[in-house]
């Protein structure tokens, strides 16, 4: 028995599914991916502050973080309150506009600021505990070369060569030994302890130990052979930051000594100008009411705005020069973070005391 669908053909019909079940599952995966993604940065900050040797959790450090915010929002509406209330008179509407700008702006200004600046201080503190794994590294691998050749196994050959001078390597391999012990892969945890920190020198001893226990060699004459390698590596830095001693002495006496001089007598020099043109004054008036053409007038930068600019570009050159040195001497810029504070300070006090210097002895003249 025939039927119309059979006379005209199969059609292509397809139910179309409920729009607001789609939507619901469209929502509900946005959701599971933000917080999938939201669980990732939380591990990925919880990595980022074992790698520097803190023990806080991210809740506690947000919260830390709020309340220091919140306080210091706190004392800042205070403070506007009382200096614009004793000094203009302004009105309770005005208050609250400012409260509002205050609390909805500078409070997550600020805030960002602290994530920004405690994200510097970790990342300044991993890179101090890299390079003192650094240094304390060729020791340690002679040390577990002279018990593997003692007859010691791998892992507890490192174990036994920890020694509390090493510091942050030796707890490391503390955590290696836990590691082992409770079952892990030795190559495993050793990869997992080179990929904590971004130090070349870790990595290749790490892969080349790796190499030699697949390999089945002698391990002792191994790590041994890396520990030379090492310290001539370290020689070969010493001597490449010996050559570069012209360049960072010339560095460091334009940015600490001659960049404050040369601001300081620009300083007194417009100072000069200034005296010159009160001084000379009616002498140009009178001139030019008499007919003739002479005028003389004043500098055309202010003293008080060319001292904020000599101190703002002393600051910028010292950060820069302080930053240019280390990477000349170590190759790399985070170890000039200590020199910063020590050229600012040294370039901007020079700075004060020429111009001081350099006025008392022009006023002597003018």
């Amino acid at each position: 028995m025939f039927s119309l669908r059979n006379i005209f053909g199969k059609r292509n019909v397809q139910e179309k599914p409920d729009g607001s079940i789609e939507f619901f599952k469209k929502k509900m995966k946005k959701a599971q991916q933000k917080q999938a993604d939201a669980q990732h940065r939380k591990q990925r900050l919880k990595q980022y502050i074992e790698r520097s040797g803190l023990d806080i959790e991210h809740k506690r450090l947000s919260r830390i973080f709020f309340n220091v915010a919140i306080f210091t929002n706190l004392g800042v509406s205070a403070y506007l309150i009382y200096y614009f209330s004793t000094n203009y008179g302004i009105t309770w509407s005005t208050v609250v506009a400012s409260m509002l700008v205050l609390w909805f702006l500078i409070f997550f200004l600020l805030l960002f600021a602290i994530w920004i600046l405690f994200y510097l201080a970790v990342d300044l503190k991993i890179f101090r505990r890299k390079v003192d794994i650094e240094e304390v590294l060729p020791d340690f691998l002679e040390l577990t070369a002279s018990n593997i050749n003692a007859g010691v196994t791998i892992d507890k050959a490192m174990w036994f060569a920890v020694r509390p001078r090493f510091g942050v390597l030796a707890k490391e391999i503390e955590n290696i030994a836990k590691e082992t012990m409770s079952g892990a892969d030795l190559k495993s945890a050793l990869e997992r302890f080179a990929g904590r920190y971004d130090s070349a020198i870790l990595k290749r001893s790490v892969n080349m130990l790796n190499e030699g226990i697949e390999a089945g060699g002698k391990i002792g004459d191994l790590l041994n052979r890396i520990a030379l390698d090492i310290q001539e590596q370290k020689a070969l830095f010493k001597e490449m930051s010996a050559n570069v001693t012209t360049y960072v002495i010339f560095i460091s006496f334009a940015a600490v000594v001659a960049a404050p001089m040369l601001f300081a007598l620009s300083g007194v020099l417009i100072q000069v100008v200034q005296n010159l043109s009160s001084a000379l004054g009616s002498t140009t008036s009178a001139a030019a009411n008499s007919g003739i053409p002479l005028t003389f007038s004043g500098a055309g930068v202010k003293l008080t705005d060319f001292k904020i600019f000599a101190v703002f570009s002393l600051v910028l050159s010292s950060l820069f020069s302080a930053i240019m040195i280390s990477t000349i001497k170590k190759g790399n810029a985070k170890s000039g973070i200590k020199f910063i504070p020590m050229f600012i300070i040294i370039s901007v006090t020079l700075y004060f005391a020429a111009q001081g210097i350099a006025g008392k002895l022009i006023g002597l003249f003018f």
